[in-house]
């Protein structure tokens, strides 16, 4: 195996997702670094489920001078064992930490605490230059600038924010099994100009976009080698329409039945021009994340979101209704002052205007965002683990939060899943849809004890019994609407409520089967890796 002076490493949450930030790293390593560093350096993604102790010695058979790790909401216990681990084993080894999780609050994480440098925020800039510091001291080749800090580098470097114009694009750095296997994070954009203080981008105050003509022609050189999913992590797509809809017409322009589009847009703002064009693209090519959150207008002012939920209701309604885009609405249960009834109103809101998915997220307390300020005042209590959870608060109870963490567990088996589109409406059918699937969440609850392991067709028995004995709706009617689902689904195996009437099917389920492969596509795509 090659040996290299740095390596770049993560730990992704799956294989499919492709790290950008390593690749931004990478790509800046000879314009802020050397020729000599990039030629020197090694890119090693792995994914959360690998064995520690694997990832350690592919790691340590580098034979490594320094390795960078990516740190994540999501990687940040698992990337501490392989630290420690690391540590243990060759403690000379400099280990650089980066990432969202570690640009806060620095002074109380034992990954930190392990680690010899940490740099928060950007690092295109200052990883390379803390680079060739660190070579520079352990002996590097003369090439190397041996004059830079001879008193060494401080452990927490704050990181050097440059114009995103002399910043080197990541995109040259994807391999063709990415282009083929991965999802292409892409980012016509950096900053968020709102001020949501759940969310890390409300610390950025603006929004940087990147030279259009620049960016779009790294995006086509991509699509010539072969890419079709690309997603967006711009906070704010349809911030600019102008580069909007220039974004839109490149890919108008390329569309091909492989292609995917995933962009998160605000949900209060779609203009005519925008919209005349979105529906021109055909089914099954953009997908759209819009973050509603909650319709609260109190909790709304109190946590500095600035959402006109008229225009919102009237704008998803309108995609919904006229574009054939792929709609993913989220909304976040536990914010400071909103309760469980107060979400559930919001819920129905939002449900009733038909998204194709709608996710439902638990508040979580992202170091150095700016919801801890409403600790005390409103009794909010989190996990001292990642993710850092909502535990309780002045409006929800403990209790509150562990019936809506099963709840938003079964309603993704169930309605996301889109398994269960006539029944659903079955499931649904009532004064509040909120209501209505909560009571069948309890039910399943005490009948299986678990949110994870459950089978599709052990999921039709549940909903034929739920729906048939404690809804006490028609026999024929349920099992008719459970019988579409399950057949467009394309499932191979045999419920127990549709055993018989699957016998007498002629379907061939291999075409069934076919008609998932789309909503397989998007869910990959809105999965955040």
């Amino acid at each position: 195996m090659t040996k290299a002076a740095v390596v770049l490493t993560t730990l992704n949450a799956k294989y499919i997702h492709a790290s950008l930030g390593l690749r931004y790293l990478m790509a800046n390593l000879a314009k802020y670094g050397s020729q000599e560093l990039r030629d020197r350096s090694v890119l090693k993604e792995f994914t959360i489920s690998r064995n520690r102790q694997e990832v350690v010695q592919e790691l340590l058979a580098l034979d490594p001078a320094i390795i960078g790790f990516g740190v994540y909401i999501w990687n940040v216990s698992q990337t501490l064992e392989v630290i420690r681990q690391i540590k243990t084993l060759r403690p000379t080894i400099k280990v650089i930490l980066g990432g969202p999780e570690v640009s806060h609050e620095t002074e109380v994480q034992e990954i930190v605490a392990l680690a010899d440098h940490v740099i928060t925020g950007w690092g295109e800039v200052s990883f390379p230059k803390l680079c060739l510091q660190l070579l520079s001291s352990a002996g590097a080749p003369e090439s190397v600038d041996k004059r830079l800090n001879p008193l060494g580098p401080a452990k927490i470097i704050l990181g050097e924010q440059l114009p995103l114009d002399e910043i080197e694009l990541p995109y040259g750095q994807f391999r063709d099994e990415d282009l083929d296997h991965r999802i292409l994070y892409v980012e016509a954009s950096r900053g968020c100009p709102f001020k949501c203080e759940f969310c890390l981008s409300s610390l950025d105050k603006t929004a940087w976009p990147f030279d259009l003509d620049r960016f779009l022609a790294e995006i086509s050189r991509l699509f010539d080698r072969g890419a079709r999913q690309f997603k967006f992590v711009d906070r704010t797509f349809n911030l600019k329409v102008e580069n909007s809809l220039r974004i839109l017409q490149f890919f108008l322009d390329r569309l091909s039945p492989d292609l995917t589009v995933h962009f998160e847009v605000i949900p209060d703002y779609l203009p005519e021009r925008l919209k005349d064009l979105i529906v021109r693209f055909p089914p099954g090519v953009l997908q759209f994340e819009v973050g509603v959150q909650t319709f609260n207008v109190e909790v709304q002012s109190l946590i500095s979101r600035k959402q006109n939920n008229d225009k919102t209701i009237a704008n998803i309604g309108w995609l919904v209704e006229n574009s054939s885009a792929h709609l993913h609405a989220d909304l976040i249960f536990g914010l400071p002052g909103e309760s469980a009834s107060s979400f559930a109103r919001g819920f129905d809101r939002l449900y009733a205007l038909g998204p194709h998915e709608i996710q439902l997220g638990l508040l979580k307390r992202l170091r150095g965002t700016p919801i801890a300020r409403h600790d005390r005042s409103h009794g909010m209590i989190y996990s001292e683990k990642p993710p850092y959870a909502v535990l309780q608060s002045a409006a929800v109870s403990a209790e509150e939060i562990r019936r809506f963490t099963r709840l938003a567990r079964y309603w993704d088996l169930v309605a996301n899943s889109g398994r269960f589109n006539q029944s659903l409406r079955l499931l649904t059918d009532g004064l509040s849809a909120y209501a209505a699937f909560s009571d069948f969440s309890d039910w399943l609850w005490k009948q299986v004890g678990e949110t994870a392991n459950l089978t599709p067709e052990q999921l039709v028995d549940a909903v034929y019994e739920y729906l048939t004995d404690v809804r006490s709706l028609d026999v024929e009617n349920v099992r008719s609407s459970l019988l579409s689902d399950y057949l467009a689904s394309g499932a191979r195996a045999s419920p127990k409520s549709l055993r018989q009437l699957l016998r007498n099917q002629p379907v061939k389920l291999e075409a069934q089967a076919r008609k998932r492969s789309f909503r397989q596509s998007r869910n990959k795509l809105i999965t955040q890796g």
